[in-house]
């Protein structure tokens, strides 16, 4: 199991579009891939591969989120995962 923190910098947050990026692209990998975020009430895991798990983490533009993979190819669905969010996930 691996994970990493990456602060969510699209405007919009993970909403409908990136959401969707985000979900199709953890969907090419065979690791089990999990969103993690902490806020002051409750923290939140969602599904990476899954949008409406991803929508229902209501996760906004600055929050910390921590992406966790597990599996066979976790090292480079970590990697692409992480990559996309710093890139604003085609904001």
């Amino acid at each position: 199991m691996v994970s990493e923190k990456v602060i969510i910098k699209n405007p919009t947050g993970l909403h409908l579009r990136p959401a969707g990026l985000f979900c199709k692209t953890a969907m090419q990998y065979g690791s089990k891939i999990t969103v993690e975020k902490k806020s002051k009430s409750e923290d939140v895991t969602a599904n990476a591969k899954s949008v409406l798990s991803v929508l229902g983490a209501c996760i906004k533009s600055g929050d910390e989120i921590r992406i966790v993979c597990e599996g066979e190819d976790e090292e480079a669905a970590l990697k692409e995962m992480v990559r996309i969010v710093e890139d604003g996930l085609g904001e």
